[in-house]
């Protein structure tokens, strides 16, 4: 059965109401992100958003742990290098334990102004963060200048050798490196650079590394 006019007409005018009804556009989205923790010291339990990009791996709650039990907890006084910062969490760990400097040093643009971000957040005075590339970084530090250096290279990267052989000239006798790869790193592979690894665990697809200079 045909429409009646008026039911026509109505529908008419809705059909234009619609076509005139501009849509409403989206909230714009910020690049993607997550939150990491910081799990010791003066700033114990505090979250920082920090963002998600492709490589990006924080280092676990639980290898952190470990890590910093292996250290000692108490890094009052160290001087640090996180030399390939990524989200920041190895520095901003130290920094919380009572190291008096650490140097943040990262190649990505939008990853450092995160990085800068967070420190302020966290007014976080000893902390100093660096664009540029992580070898080259630790290469420039005077000899035996630092620490503790956290090494934590892009996986896909041919980057662990001469990162090891600058970390190991940055640090003094008995000073510290923190390794983070995708295979074990045996004293054999290590001796010629004056590094010796004292504690090791494997964490899913990561060996976590504690390296002492030795020679």
């Amino acid at each position: 059965m045909p429409s009646s006019p008026s039911k026509r007409k109505s529908n008419d005018s809705a059909a234009r109401h619609a076509a005139n009804k501009k849509p409403q556009n989206p909230r714009p989205k910020g690049p993607p992100s997550h939150e990491i923790r910081i799990i010791g010291g003066q700033w114990r339990r505090t979250r920082l958003k920090v963002l998600d990009k492709p490589g990006l791996r924080p280092t676990p709650d639980r290898v952190r742990e470990t890590l910093f039990n292996w250290l000692g907890q108490d890094l009052s006084g160290w001087r640090c290098v996180d030399a390939f910062a990524g989200t920041g969490v190895l520095g901003l760990e130290a920094a919380s334990r009572g190291a008096a400097h650490v140097l943040m040093v990262e190649q990505d643009a939008v990853l450092v102004r995160d990085l800068q971000d967070n420190a302020t957040r966290l007014k976080a005075g000893m902390v100093s963060v660096q664009r540029g590339d992580g070898v080259t970084a630790l290469a420039r530090l005077p000899a035996a200048s630092v620490d503790l250096v956290f090494l934590d290279p892009p996986f896909d990267g041919p980057f662990f050798e001469p990162a090891l052989k600058a970390a190991a000239k940055a640090v003094p006798l008995a000073g510290w490196i923190y390794l983070e790869a995708p295979v074990a790193w045996t004293d054999a592979l290590l001796v010629d650079m004056g590094l010796q690894c004292m504690r090791h665990l494997k964490a899913g697809a990561v060996h976590a590394h504690l390296l002492q200079r030795v020679a």
